[in-house]
């Protein structure tokens, strides 16, 4: 176990997330850990089957106040500190409830949630509907009453339930799955209704995130991109983030200073400026020949015969949507408005428009040095809980990059 303390002043005015704190002492595979509303505890579950409650002590180092055996490998977890009710979504898939002390030394047993019929890989509690809402690699979201334990109702997808997020005022359910599909749910007491099925990932959906204010939602996938999807507009606008080189695990959302966190497996965390004006990505047109030069593309046979030339490959420009063959679209450049932070493909027309104030970035990116599975966030003292393959948990002081 230890604990790296540095300042939490910036020197020189460089604004940067600070390293404050790490835990070490897990055995296994930590999957979700969360940062107690201003309280120095971290909760963790991990492969282990063993649920820590860690604190910090006098020498600034956090140990185990809790040590808890879970029948199960502990997948997921969620905390209520209004009503310290605490909920373990379990490998079995079953969730676990606890009730905590005060002094976070102790916790009892309330009841089981017999939920699922696979890992449960996200729990959440809503205090004013008195839901416990839940998601699992069993294809399922269902959710229960908190006060009686019964199922009220449930939803099946096509592919595991990865993750999800609740908006508590209009009850609306955004569940994300291994398809690379996010389902848009409204729920009641016991039904619910599919608003609609949110397509543009390749890849396994792994993480969300809500803005309640503008109704937008963030999704991080496994094909390295964040898609943020205009819930409130209702016209299907969706912007593409693309910064991180590796699977996108987790997502933040700061709220007072409209800005979102992303972590990596490429050790990368990504602060995203949202109160900007972005712009749409553009939809990839079809072609048969480079819409510049007019060479035609590999498969176009006939065209390929008639000029007696060799087809080419085709590419897409990211700032037009356009296709064009390699020698027009040779040139490389970011786009931050749509997204792209670092240099992707563009054509010869659209190059010679983006000025140097079109190049200005709108994101940061920092090495956490490791490779992060799961974020959290304490909103009231912001910081941000990092948990990494290396069995090892940051914690972060980015009060300098969010005001």
């Amino acid at each position: 176990m230890a604990a790296e303390i540095k300042p939490s002043k910036q020197q020189g005015g460089t604004r940067k997330p600070v390293l404050v704190n790490k835990i070490e002492g897990c055995t296994d595979v930590i999957n979700m850990a969360l940062l107690v509303p201003k309280k120095d505890v971290v909760i963790s579950v991990s492969d282990d089957k063993i649920l820590r409650v860690w604190q910090m002590r006098d020498s600034k180092q956090y140990w185990p106040s809790i040590y808890h055996s879970m029948p199960s490998e502990a997948a997921s977890v969620d905390y209520n500190a209004e009503t310290r009710r605490l909920f373990v979504g379990l490998d079995n898939g079953t969730i676990s409830e606890f009730v905590m002390e005060d002094d976070f030394n102790r916790m009892t047993h309330k009841r089981d949630f017999i939920a699922h019929q696979g890992r449960v890989m996200a729990v959440k509690f809503s205090l004013a509907c008195e839901w416990v809402l839940s998601c699992g690699k069993d294809k399922y979201f269902q959710w229960h009453c908190s006060e009686t334990g019964r199922r009220l109702g449930g939803y099946q997808a096509t592919a595991w339930c990865l993750c999800m997020e609740f908006d508590e005022q209009s009850k609306y359910t955004f569940v994300g799955d291994y398809s690379g599909q996010v389902s848009v749910l409204k729920l009641k007491d016991t039904t619910f209704e599919l608003i609609t099925t949110l397509k543009g990932h390749s890849g396994s959906v792994r993480c969300l995130a809500w803005d309640l204010e503008r109704k937008l939602l963030f999704s991080g996938s496994f094909d390295q991109s964040i898609i943020v999807w205009d819930i409130g507009g209702k016209k299907g606008t969706a912007f593409e983030l693309q910064g991180h080189r590796d699977k996108v695990q987790g997502l933040c959302y700061i709220q007072s200073s409209k800005q979102l966190v992303s972590g990596s497996d490429d050790c990368i965390l990504g602060m995203w400026d949202m109160d900007v004006k972005r712009v749409e990505t553009p939809e990839w047109r079809e072609g048969d020949c480079c819409s510049k030069c007019q060479c035609p593309f590999f498969w176009n046979f006939r065209k390929m015969w008639d000029e007696k030339t060799i087809g080419n490959r085709q590419h897409h420009c990211r700032r037009c949507g356009k296709v064009f063959c390699n020698k027009c679209s040779n040139k490389r450049s970011t786009l931050p408005p749509m997204g792209y932070e670092y240099d992707v493909r563009v054509c010869d027309e659209c190059f010679g428009l983006i000025t140097d104030e079109d190049k200005a970035p709108l994101a940061t990116f920092h090495d956490t040095r490791h490779s992060i599975v799961h974020m959290a966030l304490d909103v009231t003292r912001n910081l941000l809980l990092t948990t990494g393959k290396d069995r090892v948990m940051k914690i972060w002081d980015i009060g300098s990059v969010v005001h």
